[in-house]
């Protein structure tokens, strides 16, 4: 227990105005020093006499010297302090508090894992310096019923920034306004009931993970607006009840920017500021609306597994089929792998919206892909034969162009030849159209096959490739027609 006479004048000043929860100003004083003693004994209860206020300490431009270690109290007054020095970190660890706001200050650390703060948590401000070893702000697995920081400067460069992995917030986590944070800003688990707002801010962990939000649970995530990552954004299986918002964000993490694998949200806006540092890896997640911007697609795009109900350019009207393949079709080439998926997804989201013409055009580009990355020489040679015959099955009118372009040559060659009757006098006379049209038809006949040929010379090799590219185009048609319904 503390003494009454034993404090300095600037103690006694807060001592005095504690019950009544007055504000002490002690700017420009010329005693400004606070030990931490002396806020923790005013914080656990000592000289809180009823005086029909509510006690609180409230302490304005002091200098406090030692630690504030609260760990596992019940802490049942106010706790602000604004344009302070603490010499220390504050620790309160398993503690219960009520509202704790530490504004415009300095202080090397804020240690708060398990507590409950029952209610607005700030550091609007504020500048908490961590180090590679030690975070800056812990609230592991804390309870904070208001809502969380503000404007703060938040620095361990090498290490941790803010760790709030598990957190449970009822309001929501602004990180506007200034927000800094040199280190890693780490939220696996946690709830975010009120949101995520981070616009503006600037996260900086160069080679590793600026923010972290692995499996946490939230309404609404908008880093948008100016937001900038100078490290990797992971969001791996977060579940966004709401909107997941990237536009006018700048992510320069390399190697990889953004990870979202196995995320779910209701929207997802892409529309960076610019295209991303690295890859942007979006395997598995689901999003019943996105929207992006061609201009700032990311080098690298990883979309296998990418589910969408949705999907539109920020400069087309939100029309169904308002999408055209065609650019659609460039976002699938910057995934450097061959994976089907992406292809069906968007041709699954044509058909749904009535565009079957829209879905056979990526249907056929995913095969052009697949070809492309074919290992045998055979398979990619009988691929190419597909496509330019019957384009996979997807264009089976390309088949009627090739027999009316050969039947046209056969006619103006043929034409001017006289061919040799099997049995003279008998058989329908020589028609050289019907002719070339028989020859590239194998199946059946029209009669004029049987009853003509040639004694020799370029007609007849021209007679017998019309008969082998009857058969291979009638063969790619099958097979084509035949793969291009299986896939339906």
């Amino acid at each position: 227990m503390l003494s009454y006479e034993e404090l300095t004048p600037a103690e006694r000043q807060l001592w005095d105005a504690f019950p009544e929860g007055r504000e002490v100003d002690l700017r420009g004083g010329e005693e400004r020093t606070v030990r931490a003693a002396v806020v923790v004994a005013l914080l656990l209860g000592q000289n809180a006499e009823p005086s029909g206020a509510v006690p609180a300490l409230r302490l304005t431009g002091a200098r406090i010297t030692g630690r504030i270690v609260l760990d596992g109290a019940e802490i049942r007054h106010l706790f602000r302090l604004r344009e302070c020095v603490l010499e220390e970190d504050i620790s309160l660890e398993a503690a219960s508090t009520l509202a704790v706001g530490i504004v415009d200050s300095r202080l090397p650390g804020f240690r708060a894992p398990s507590a409950r703060i029952g209610g607005r948590l700030t550091l609007r401000g504020s500048v908490v310096e961590g180090s590679a070893d030690r975070f800056a702000v812990q609230l592991i697995h804390a309870h904070v019923s208001g809502e969380l920081l503000t404007g703060a400067t938040l620095s361990a460069p090498g290490g941790v920034a803010l760790s709030g992995g598990g957190m449970v917030l009822d309001g929501a986590l602004y990180g506007e306004d200034g927000f800094h944070a040199r280190g890693a800003v780490q939220l696996p688990g946690a709830q975010l009931n009120g949101g995520l707002f981070l616009r503006g801010a600037r996260l900086e962990n160069p080679g590793g993970v600026a923010l972290s939000g692995d499996n946490m649970a939230v309404t609404t995530v908008r880093l948008s607006r100016g937001f900038t990552a100078d490290g990797k954004v992971r969001l791996r299986g977060a579940q966004v009840a709401d909107l997941l918002s990237f536009e006018g964000a700048d992510l320069a993490g390399e190697g990889t920017s953004l990870v979202c694998v196995g995320l779910r949200t209701a929207d997802l806006d892409l529309r960076f500021a610019a295209p991303p540092a690295g890859r942007v890896d979006l395997r598995n997640a689901h999003a019943a609306g996105v929207v992006d911007d061609r201009r700032s697609w990311p080098p690298v795009l990883r979309l296998d597994g990418f589910v969408y109900d949705s999907v539109r350019f920020d400069d087309e009207e939100a029309l169904p089929g308002g999408v055209a393949p065609a650019q659609r079709l460039l976002w699938f080439r910057r995934d450097r792998d061959y994976t089907p998926q992406p292809y069906e997804q968007l041709a699954s989201y044509y058909r749904r919206i009535g565009h079957d013409d829209h879905a056979r055009r990526v249907l056929l580009h995913k095969q052009r892909h697949r070809r492309r990355t074919a290992t045998s020489v055979v398979g990619r040679v009988w691929g190419g034969l597909l496509d330019v015959t019957v384009g996979y099955g997807y264009r089976p009118w390309l088949a009627g162009v090739w027999l009316a372009a050969l039947t046209t040559l056969g006619t103006l060659v043929f034409r001017g030849l006289t061919p040799t009757p099997v049995k003279p006098g008998e058989g329908p006379p020589f028609n050289a159209f019907v002719y070339s049209l028989d020859l590239l038809i194998p199946v059946g006949g029209l009669g004029q096959r049987g009853a003509w040929h040639w004694a020799g010379g370029d007609a007849q090799w021209l007679a017998y490739a019309f008969v082998a590219i009857g058969w291979v185009l009638t063969t790619a048609v099958l097979a084509g027609v035949t793969r291009a319904l299986s896939k339906s």
